[in-house]
This record gives C-alpha cells, structure tokens and sequence, in this order.
C-alpha cells in the first residue's frame, strides 16, 4: 500500500510542476503577461529527486511546500474566472493529492521495533 502512496507523490509532483508552467506560458498566463511568472514551476523540482529516492525528510519539508501552490490555487479560484478558475481549482486537487498521499506514505512507513518500544 505504501508504494502506491509513493506513486501517487510522484505523479501528482510532477502534474503539479507542469500544471503551473503550462499554466503562466500558454493557457491561460497572467494579464500582466510577465514570463517569469512560469518559474513558480521550479520550487516543485526541488524535492522531485528526494521524493523519487523516498527519503522521508525529503517527504516532510515537501508537504509543507505544496501548501503554497494549494494558497495560490484558492486565491486564483477565487479571484480568477474562465479557465484560469478552472486551472486553480486543478491547482487545488493536484497540491491536495500531494499533500494525502505524502502524510499517508509517512504514516505508514512508520515501524515499531520491540526493543524500542515503551513498556
């Protein structure tokens, strides 16, 4: 059960990262039309290695980055309309599904060993 989690956080990294440079390049980029906008997408490469290795500290610090991408994709729902809305909200289930299956595949990899455990 545990490697499905840790497929799950892969691919949904990686949807993430091309969602977000998709998104500010060619479908629905921001009416200022700034390019830099698409190096949000860089941050989500960062832990991609770590996460492909399943180096739990990697998968800690992680969780807590996707909570930034999931901040924007509330704000962009909210404020945004037409397909930039429907982009947020993409935003939205792709950082959550990160989020789930990087806490599940914590959790689970959790042992107890009898020589550790409390008494």
């Amino acid at each position: 059960m545990r490697v499905a989690f840790h497929y799950c956080a892969i691919v949904s990294l990686i949807a993430l990262a091309f969602l977000c440079l998709l998104w500010e390049a060619a479908l629905a980029p921001m009416p200022s039309g700034n390019p830099l906008m698409m190096l949000k997408a860089l941050p989500l490469l960062l832990p991609l290695f770590g996460i492909l290795r399943e180096r739990a500290y990697t998968y800690q610090w992680s969780a807590l980055l996707v909570l930034a991408y999931f901040a924007e994709g509330v704000v962009r729902a909210w404020a945004d309309s037409g397909l930039s809305q429907k982009l947020a909200v993409a935003e939205i289930a792709l950082s959550v599904l990160f989020f789930w299956s990087v806490l599940l595949w914590l959790r689970l990899g959790r042992t107890r060993h009898p020589a550790t455990a409390v008494r």
